[in-house]
């Protein structure tokens, strides 16, 4: 039996309507060929799907199979139509984006709340990049964007500029360096060093500072939350560098000092690693724009 959805249409057509004239007309084609598709389907079928003498035109039970397939097949193909027209359009899709920062959920809430705002139809998903390669996953379309300070040159993927940020370094208000002008990497030697639970080599602090005058800290002591980290920070137990969006918020509710790193400061950029596929989507385009806007208005 050779079936199409013009026939799932015509039997649900048919049922709903009572009649072949009312159906033809919500089909769209003539009675005529309307009882030329009827006869062919049943002639497949081999039984009929109506009750001739019936008014309204009821279905028999063959018929009834037929309008029970219809009204499962046919809502997931309209949905689908509707996701591919969306899809084509721009208005639909997926960003599931990997974060290989801790700190960057600060400002990317958010960002998602104004870009769900926007494009309702887009599938947000997260999903911390610090558990898995994230780039190459990128490039399995695993993921739809990277936010990262670490741009490479792979293939298929473009890095997107987002914002310029300032590694700063914190410390109780009392701490001995808080009276300092700025922190050199020779400050580090006897302290304990906070950080998020990354490689160090991900860590700007160590990739900019430390790893090359070949100093280490006197501890290092892991916390996922930044605000695990600034409660450490003011209770004296140790020091950090974390990015400026962070020491910036004043939500923590504790009292610490800021100081440059190195004399002239430190400055890195953040990126978004996207396919170059679906680098000129609309919604790509919005997040972009919208992450942008976030953090100069944070400024």
């Amino acid at each position: 039996m050779y079936l199409e959805f013009r026939h799932l249409k015509t039997i649900k057509a048919i049922h709903e309507q009572g009649g072949l004239g009312r159906a033809a007309d919500t089909l769209n084609i003539t009675q005529s060929a309307l009882s030329h598709q009827i006869k062919a389907l049943e002639e497949q079928v081999g039984m009929e799907l109506f009750l001739r003498r019936s008014k309204p035109l009821k279905l028999s039970k063959a018929g009834f199979k037929l309008l029970d397939l219809a009204e499962k097949v046919l809502p997931q193909v309209a949905a689908t139509e509707e996701v591919f027209a969306g899809l084509i359009g721009g208005t639909a899709g997926r960003m599931h984006i990997a974060i290989e920062c801790h700190a960057c959920f600060e400002w990317l809430f958010p960002v998602l709340e104004n870009f769900r705002k926007s494009w309702p139809k887009i599938d947000i998903d997260i999903k911390p990049g610090l558990s898995f390669d994230a780039l190459p996953a990128l490039q399995r379309e695993e993921v739809d964007v990277v936010i990262s300070s670490d741009p490479e040159d792979l293939a298929g993927i473009e890095f997107q500029e987002l914002f310029d940020y300032t590694p700063t370094f914190v410390c109780a208000t009392d701490h001995p360096l808080a009276s300092k002008d700025y922190i050199e990497a020779e400050d580090f030697r006897d302290q304990t060093l906070i950080t998020y639970p990354m490689d160090k080599a991900r860590l700007d602090i160590f990739s900019e500072v430390l790893i090359p005058a070949r100093i280490e800290p006197a501890q290092i002591r892991q916390a996922e939350l930044t605000a695990v980290i600034i409660l450490l920070i003011a209770s004296g137990r140790g020091v950090s560098v974390l990015p400026d969006w962070v020491v910036e918020d004043q939500k923590y509710g504790h009292d610490f000092a800021t100081k440059p790193v190195t004399k002239n400061g430190l400055t890195r950029r953040l990126y978004a690693a996207v396919r170059k596929s679906e680098a000129d989507a609309p919604f790509m385009k919005d997040f972009v724009g919208f992450t942008r806007a976030e953090r100069k208005a944070g400024e």
